[in-house]
């Protein structure tokens, strides 16, 4: 299970975990302007008592071209949701969902796994090309041919995406409907001393789905 820490892996490890699976959690430390993330991984990991979470630190800042990983690149900030790019943004890391898929792959064969859960969604972050559904499949089936296991035909590993077509409010019912709370986790791109920041791209969505939801967002009263 690929854990951020943010809104849409939580609750595609509560899907998993209400589906009967055992989840094993992986979070990266990349070189992420927004470590906080990995505080809220933890509380997430201990929350949902996962058989075992791992950080794995991997330096995407050696490539930098990416707001997340540069320092020379800002995190756009918005009035509102309206001005979110619809093109690619500069909050995308290079290939970094197949960076994740690679090691989470790795990990899955030394556990003989063969379910992999990711929280890619391609309605909210339709500008991401590594959040679509002909991405996932596509990796999906390089996967099966790049293993041992896979080869030697004692594991059919599959990558579940089970929020690829919904909206972030139907996100945000799902979770609150399998008891999730959304104040263990972070979404912001560019927090000040860890709380959200309200205004990049990632704050915006999420108070977005929160008010098409009509629900409060209780990571807000957590960090007044």
């Amino acid at each position: 299970m690929l854990l951020s820490g943010g809104l849409d892996s939580t609750t595609v490890l509560a899907i998993a975990r209400a589906e009967g699976y055992e989840p094993y959690a992986l979070s990266f430390r990349y070189g992420q302007r927004h470590t906080v993330e990995l505080d809220a991984a933890g509380r997430v990991a201990e929350a949902f008592k996962v058989r075992r979470h791992v950080v794995a630190d991997i330096d995407l800042r050696v490539f930098g071209g990416s707001a997340l990983t540069d320092d020379a690149i800002d995190v756009p900030h918005h009035a509102g949701v309206a001005e979110v790019a619809q093109d690619i943004p500069v909050t995308y890391v290079p290939a970094r969902n197949t960076i994740f898929l690679s090691f989470a792959l790795a990990w899955a064969e030394t556990l003989g796994a063969s379910d992999v859960f990711i929280g890619v969604n391609a309605l909210d972050y339709s500008g991401y090309p590594d959040c679509r559904p002909e991405y996932i499949e596509a990796y999906e089936r390089m996967a099966n041919r790049a293993t041992r296991a896979g080869v030697e035909g004692t594991q059919r590993l599959k990558i579940h995406a089970p929020l690829m077509e919904m909206t972030k409010a139907q996100i945000i019912l799902k979770g609150l409907e399998l008891g999730v709370d959304y104040g263990l986790t972070h979404s912001c791109y560019d927090p000040v001393d860890a709380r959200p920041c309200g205004t990049c791209d990632s704050c915006l969505l999420r108070a977005q789905g929160f008010a098409q939801a009509k629900q409060a967002d209780p990571a807000l009263a957590h960090a007044h």
